[in-house]
């Protein structure tokens, strides 16, 4: 297998898992909350992104990172775990701004997970010891990533049992 290919199928792989993750264990016990309680967890998640920051340390990425594309990656992922550590503290707080907060997080995190994969992609950028980033952690981010939109849309998750308001517990 050639280096790309591996890290193809080290991507699906994780994509693979995290969704049956997501839909055996994690949605069936958030379908319960409230939707205000229930993007906690996973805000949790995405709170910790300040992590991509390594992306802007030679030692780690063995310093052949284009600048922009580490500057970008980490910056934004920077921007991505504040937004989600403020939406999470609003959450909390029952504060009003907190799902348009949640719905900023959510829609400038994808997109800085994105635009990142896609510029590694593009200038096939090698990450060395972080490479474990674009492999194993990007997928579950996005992979809640998609849990919170689906939450905020409305839409049930999956294994959720709507029962009428009047259905005894």
């Amino acid at each position: 297998m050639t280096i790309q290919q591996i890290f193809g199928l080290q991507v699906l792989l994780s994509f693979v898992l995290f969704t049956l993750i997501a839909r055996w264990y994690v949605s069936p016990r958030l379908a319960a909350l409230p939707v205000d309680r229930a993007l906690q967890p996973l805000l949790v998640l995405h709170a910790s992104r300040h992590m991509g920051l390594v992306f802007l340390v030679p030692t780690v990425v063995g310093g052949t990172l284009p600048p922009a594309f580490a500057a970008g990656a980490g910056y934004g992922d920077l921007l991505a775990g504040l937004l989600a550590l403020a939406a999470l503290v609003a959450l909390r707080a029952r504060a009003s701004v907190a799902i348009p907060l949640t719905w900023l997080f959510n829609v400038i995190g994808l997109l800085d997970l994105v635009n990142a994969f896609y510029q590694g992609l593009t200038h096939n950028v090698q990450l060395g010891a972080a490479y474990y980033i674009p492999t194993f952690i990007v997928p579950a981010l996005v992979v809640s990533h998609v849990m919170m939109f689906r939450m905020l849309l409305g839409h049930p998750t999956p294994g959720r049992l709507d029962l009428p308001a009047s259905a005894p517990m």
